[in-house]
């Protein structure tokens, strides 16, 4: 099921933000397939045939988000982009608790469009980004959430503008400022 309408959703989000829990029960089918595509999204930066499947990680940050009552819920893409945020934090830890990632072990360099494709390494080129990820927000965080949303979310410019609440065309020059960013600091990581 697609959904029909952003303003429904929205509705539903206040609706089960301000206490009415049968607004989630009516809002989960409306807004299923896009998380399932975000966490298409997601996967397919990881790895085939791994233990955490799709349908698994949507059901993850489903539980999450339920947990998530005391947000405040600005519209659908607010929602998504909250979603993209708890897809991001199960992946990696769930990378983590795998134990790829020897501290202080056997980094490699990795450039940010090369963590995307399907890798041999998947849990280490996630942390990677991650952790690099991580670095930019305490430099710059609206850049740091560009990445996310359009990286990890799966996010257009266009919707990544909206969910921040800025231009298309900062939202372009924040992707590409960023995306060098990142390089150099995952380089840098790597030749340490």
């Amino acid at each position: 099921m697609t959904v029909q309408s952003p303003h429904e959703v929205t509705r539903l989000l206040r609706a089960w933000c301000g206490g009415d829990t049968s607004a989630l029960d009516r809002l989960i089918p409306l807004v299923y397939d896009e998380l399932h595509r975000l966490a298409h999204c997601y996967m397919a930066r990881e790895w085939a045939n791994d233990t955490l499947q799709t349908t698994a990680l949507v059901h993850e940050a489903y539980l999450k988000l339920i947990d998530a009552n005391q947000v405040e819920w600005k519209n659908r893409v607010h929602f998504f982009a909250i979603s993209a945020n708890l897809m991001r934090r199960i992946l990696v830890e769930f990378a983590r608790s795998r134990g790829s990632q020897k501290r202080g072990g056997a980094a490699r360099e990795v450039s940010l469009d090369e963590a995307a494709i399907v890798s041999p390494e998947p849990d280490e080129n996630l942390l990677a980004v991650d952790g690099a990820l991580d670095a930019l927000a305490a430099f710059d965080s609206r850049k740091a959430k560009v990445v996310e949303l359009r990286f990890f979310g799966g996010m257009t410019q266009e919707e990544t503008a909206e969910a921040l609440g800025i231009s298309s065309d900062t939202v372009l020059r924040d992707w590409k400022s960023a995306k060098l960013w990142l390089w150099r600091e995952m380089r840098q990581a790597a030749d340490k």
